[in-house]
C-alpha cells in the first residue's frame, strides 16, 4: 500500500536551548575538574549544537574547554552544512575547518592544550595529567589518535558530563516526544484497522515504515510485525511469513520527528470473517496479566522512585500469574535523541526519576515456540506523576484484518 499524505514538519528546537546546553555542559566540564569535553558525531553532538553530521573516517569533533571559546572542528568539504546547524548560526560556536592533508586531531590537541595554558609536551607525559572527557560512542580510531597526540591527558567518558543534561527532558523535547507518539499512535490505528491477513510481515512493515514517514518522521528506525508463534520474539525482523487468521502480531514501531524518538507496541489478534478465530481463554488470561503490570508500573512512576522499582512493580505481577520466566527483558529504557538511552527501568539501578525524565514502560511475555504479546507507551515523568504520551488504546486490538 502507497501512502502519499505529508504531514507538516516539527519545530525545531530553538537556537536559546543550546546556548543554554552549552553553558551547562562547560559548568560541569568546569566543576569535574576537566580540561575539555570532547564530542564526536551522534546525538550529543546534536544535543548541543543541533548538527547532525555525517559519521565519517574525517573527524568531526566540538570542543568544549574548561576555558576558551567552544570549536567545532569539521573537514572543509562539511564547512557548509556545519554553519547552518543553530549553535553555529546563533554563534556560539567556532568553526575550525581542516583541510585534506591537515592532521584534524593535532588541531583538537592544541585547543585542549590551550584551555590548559601548557605547551605540547615533548615525548612522554609529565606531571600532573589533564583530565578529558569524550563521547561514548566516539571510533575507537580517533580515540587512540587522540591519546597519541594528548599523551599526558586520562580519558573518561562523555557522559559523565551530558548523561546528567540529556537524561531530562526540556520543554521543547518533550513536546517533539509527544508528536511523534502521536504520529505512531495514528500509524498504529491505520495497520490495526486495514488489511493483515494473507499478507507477509514484511509487506506490512514496509507500509508501517511508510505511514511514519507520512506522519512526519525523518527515519522510520524500526517496524517489528511479529505473527503466530514470531510474536514471542522480542527483537522479531519481519519475514516473509503470511499472516493469518486465529493469531496474534505483536506490533513494535518507532522512529525519529524532529530528531526525537517514537517507540509503541500494541498487540493485535487476527479473526478474520470466521468468529471461530477469536482468541482463546489462554490468550486472553495472558494478555490480562500483562495490561494489569502495563498499568500498574506506569502508575508507580514519580519523581524519586528508584527506576528499578518501575521494573519491579511489572514483574511481579508478571511473576505471580506463573510467567516469571516468560520476561525476559527489562520493563523500559529511556528516549530522546537516541531510541534507548538513560534511565533504563531495570533491575540494579538504583537511580530515582526526576521530573522530565522520558522513557518506555514495556513488559511482555513470551511463550516461545507459540506467542507472545507486549504493550509499550513513552511516558514523562512529572511531579504529579505519569504523563503517558501514547494514546493508542492498550486493550487486545482484536480485528478482522480483511
Amino acid at each position: 500500500m502507497t501512502v502519499n499524505a505529508v504531514a507538516a514538519p516539527p519545530r525545531p528546537i530553538p537556537a536559546a536551548r543550546y546556548r543554554e546546553r552549552l553553558s551547562a555542559a562547560r559548568d560541569l566540564v568546569a566543576e569535574r575538574g576537566l580540561a575539555a569535553l570532547l564530542v564526536g558525531v551522534g546525538a550529543d553532538l546534536r544535543y548541543l549544537t543541533g548538527y547532525e553530521a555525517m559519521p565519517l573516517e574525517r573527524l568531526t569533533m566540538l570542543v568544549v574547554p574548561a576555558d576558551g571559546p567552544v570549536t567545532l572542528v569539521v573537514p572543509r568539504l562539511e564547512l557548509t552544512p556545519a554553519r547552518a546547524c543553530p549553535a553555529a548560526g546563533a554563534g556560539l560556536v567556532e568553526l575550525l575547518a581542516w583541510e585534506e592533508t591537515d592532521d584534524p586531531v593535532v588541531h583538537v590537541g592544541r585547543l585542549v592544550r590551550a584551555s590548559t595554558g601548557r605547551a605540547a609536551p615533548a615525548g612522554a607525559a609529565a606531571g600532573e595529567p589533564i583530565r578529558v572527557a569524550v563521547s561514548d560512542r566516539l571510533w575507537a580510531s580517533f580515540l587512540l589518535r587522540l591519546q597519541e597526540v594528548l599523551p599526558e591527558a586520562r580519558f573518561g567518558l562523555g557522559s559523565a558530563v551530558l548523561g546528567q543534561l540529556r537524561i531530562v527532558k526540556d520543554a521543547d523535547e518533550i513536546a517533539l516526544l509527544r508528536a511523534a507518539a502521536h504520529a505512531a499512535d495514528r500509524v498504529v490505528a491505520a495497520i490495526a484497522g486495514g488489511r493483515l491477513i494473507g499478507r507477509s510481515e514484511a509487506e506490512v512493515s514496509r507500509e508501517v515504515r511508510e505511514r511514519l514517514l507520512a506522519e512526519g518522521h525523518e527515519r522510520a528506525e524500526f517496524a517489528i510485525v511479529a505473527s503466530g508463534p514470531n510474536s514471542a520474539s522480542p527483537h522479531h525482523e519481519a519475514s516473509a511469513r503470511v499472516i493469518e487468521a486465529g493469531e496474534p502480531i505483536v506490533l513494535d514501531i518507532g522512529g525519529t520527528f524532529g530528531g526525537y524518538g517514537s517507540d509503541i507496541t500494541r498487540t493485535l489478534w487476527v479473526t478474520g470473517a470466521d468468529p471461530v478465530h477469536r482468541p482463546y481463554h489462554e490468550y486472553l488470561a495472558l494478555f490480562a496479566v500483562l495490561r494489569a503490570a502495563q498499568a500498574e508500573a506506569t502508575h508507580a512512576v514519580r519523581p524519586g522512585v528508584p527506576a528499578e522499582r518501575i521494573d519491579a512493580v511489572a514483574r511481579e505481577i508478571i511473576a505471580a500469574a506463573g510467567h516469571g520466566l516468560h520476561f525476559i527483558h527489562r520493563t523500559g529504557h529511556g528516549i530522546g535523541l537516541e531510541a534507548h538511552e538513560e534511565p533504563y527501568l531495570v533491575a540494579g539501578n538504583g537511580e530515582p526519576l526526576r521530573e522530565g525524565m522520558a522513557f518506555s514502560v514495556e513488559p511482555g511475555i513470551y511463550l516461545e515456540g507459540r506467542f507472545g504479546a507486549r504493550i509499550e507507551d513513552i511516558v514523562v515523568c512529572t511531579a504529579d506523576g505519569p504523563d503517558v504520551l501514547n494514546q493508542a488504546p492498550r486493550d487486545l486490538f482484536v480485528v478482522t484484518g480483511e
